[in-house]
Parts: C-alpha cells; sequence; structure tokens
C-alpha cells in the first residue's frame, strides 16, 4: 500500500536482485490503468484496458541512482550484494486504487482502477513493437489509497414538511449526524424527529445507504447501487411524534453477490471493503480519476394511504489514519 498524502504520495521505492547477465537492458514500468474487461474478452488484438499514466526507469545498467528511502536502505540490507534500488514518484492528481466486484460466474482480473509495477529485460524500454518474453517479465500489483482527514467536519442536517390529500396538516421529518465522515465497519447513528400531524399514520420508517458509482474515464456511465436497507417499524400515530437514534452499518460482507459494486482496490480475494469515498482535489480534472465514488443515506416514512416522506443526507466513508503515518 502507498499512502496518498493529498499533497504528496509515498515513494514507490522497490530494488531488483540482479540475474543472469544479458545484451538486453533491465526496465521498470509503473502505470496506472482502469481496466474495464476481463482477460478472457481480450480477442482480435483489443485490451480492455486504458493507460491512465505511466513512467519507465532503466535499473540495469543503472541510469540515474535514486535517493534511498528508508525502506531502500532495509530490503537492502536484507537482500545484500546485487541488489539495485529504484523509485518512482506517483503523481497527486491520480485515482486510488478501486475494483468493481466481479459476478459469481465471472473469472479473471476484476474492472477497475489498478497501479502494476512490471519490470522487464528489453533492447528498448517502450518499443511497441519488440516482443517481449514472458519469462522475461515479473508484475506486481500495487494500491494506492487515502485515508481520512484528522479533522472532520461537522454532520449534515435535513429536514422536509409534506401534506397529504385529506389531510389539513403535514408530517414533519427531520434527520441529522454527529459528524460528515464515518470510517468503514464504524457505527452510524442517525438522529431522527417525526412530528404527524396530519390526520394518517406512519407505519414504519426505512434507512437505505446508497452507494453511486461513476465511471468518467470512457463515457458518462453513472450508477447507484443499495449497499444497506434496513426497516424499522416505528409506527406515528396523528398527532404523535418520535424522537429517537437510530444505528446503521454498511457493510460488504452483506453485498457480496451484487456485481459491479465499487470495492477498494484488492490485493487478494478477502482483502478489501466497500470502496472509500473519492476526495476531489481542487483542480483535478474528473475525468483522469476514472471512478468516482460517494454515498449517500435515505430516511423514508412510509404512510398510510400510500404517501411517503424522505430525506437524504450526504455520507463520507473513509479508513482511519494508522498510527505512525503523518500527513504532509
Amino acid at each position: 500500500d502507498y499512502v496518498d498524502h493529498v499533497s504528496s504520495v509515498d515513494k514507490v521505492g522497490m530494488f531488483r536482485l540482479q540475474g543472469v547477465c544479458s545484451s538486453a537492458e533491465l526496465f521498470v514500468h509503473l502505470a496506472c490503468a482502469f481496466r474495464y474487461g476481463s482477460d478472457d474478452l481480450d480477442v482480435m488484438g483489443l485490451c480492455f484496458r486504458k493507460d491512465i499514466w505511466g513512467q519507465f526507469v532503466q535499473i540495469h545498467p543503472p541510469v540515474d541512482k535514486p535517493a534511498l528511502s528508508a525502506m531502500h536502505e532495509t530490503l537492502l540490507k536484507k537482500a545484500g550484494d546485487g541488489a539495485q534500488p529504484f523509485s518512482f514518484e506517483i503523481p497527486t492528481n491520480l485515482p486510488c486504487s478501486v475494483s468493481l466486484q466481479p459476478g459469481p460466474d465471472d473469472k479473471g482480473k476484476a474492472c477497475g482502477v489498478d497501479f502494476e509495477v512490471k519490470t522487464y529485460l528489453a533492447m528498448e524500454k517502450n518499443n511497441p513493437d519488440e516482443k517481449i518474453e514472458k519469462k522475461d517479465t515479473a508484475r506486481l500489483i500495487i494500491r494506492k489509497i487515502q485515508y481520512a482527514p484528522s479533522q472532520v467536519g461537522a454532520g449534515p442536517k435535513a429536514d422536509i414538511c409534506k401534506s397529504f390529500m385529506m389531510s389539513d396538516k403535514p408530517v414533519h421529518l427531520e434527520a441529522s449526524m454527529e459528524k460528515d465522515l464515518y470510517f468503514h465497519g464504524e457505527d452510524i447513528p442517525i438522529k431522527i424527529k417525526i412530528k404527524n400531524e396530519s390526520n394518517k399514520t406512519v407505519k414504519k420508517l426505512k434507512i437505505t445507504v446508497d452507494q453511486t458509482t461513476d465511471i468518467v474515464l470512457y463515457s458518462a456511465d453513472k450508477y447507484t447501487k443499495a449497499v444497506f436497507t434496513q426497516e424499522f417499524g416505528e409506527t406515528v400515530e396523528p398527532n404523535g411524534s418520535f424522537d429517537n437514534t437510530l444505528t446503521i452499518k454498511p457493510l460488504l460482507s452483506e453485498n457480496k453477490e451484487k456485481r459491479g459494486l465499487a470495492l477498494d482496490g484488492r490485493l487478494k480475494d478477502e482483502d478489501t471493503n466497500l470502496a472509500s469515498t473519492t476526495m476531489l482535489r481542487e483542480g483535478v480534472e474528473k475525468d483522469v480519476l476514472g471512478i468516482l465514488v460517494s454515498y449517500k443515506i435515505k430516511i423514508n416514512l412510509m404512510v398510510a394511504g400510500g404517501g411517503d416522506v424522505t430525506v437524504e443526507l450526504p455520507l463520507m466513508l473513509m479508513h482511519p489514519k494508522p498510527e505512525g503515518i503523518f500527513f504532509s
């Protein structure tokens, strides 16, 4: 994992153990790409993968010796003689790793944004006509991730007053949260106030969390999927009221069968969760970011006679910053 600190991104620093000498040179390529089709669809020379950004470095014979980071020093001590360090700087305007959940019968790599490091032997670093043997390459997927900021904002609040036919007075609904950002797996308390001045009964209320995935790279493909739905049998009679806090928790474990759901980029089958909210930086073009992810909470009252009352609250879901990680 490499952390996006907003103003900078961790350097991708690694090393290579030199093997048998070759007349070819040794290069390493770091690429950020959007995969929009699985490998088994690659037919007739078509590749369902679009490069967003890439950079090449020659590591043997070495051209430039990189400044050694603490990670380089540790790895070089373990590797001993013959280790060759290299490093990349990831631009701050690139997306974080996101994968789209495959269906039960889908095969191959998941669609989404990923970062791949490829080391290979070649006569030229970037010649599309040169054939590179598979035995002369090594590939590694890494993740670019972003943690929640240290300071969270005030919680959102929404209210509505709705009237119904055959009723002189309305139903009031107000919903609010304590903060604007919650961590994956954290309980999310929602304070709900209902004042029913109508002559109709509020039969129950339903809370839904929707994930909206906006694929901005190749088309205006935007879709919304519910990642949490729960009904609460809270009845509010005419001229009655309700004032309570209800707690929800959207989890990937409850959404394993939903094809196309956005997840944080995965390295192993179970090493992921619902995708974190995309933090948009000022001045960054949206189409460079590949996939934009956002969430909203819907609180819906079901009223006798077929009516309903709904408010929406924005939700940000992210990971907490681990100890020892500092934002620059």
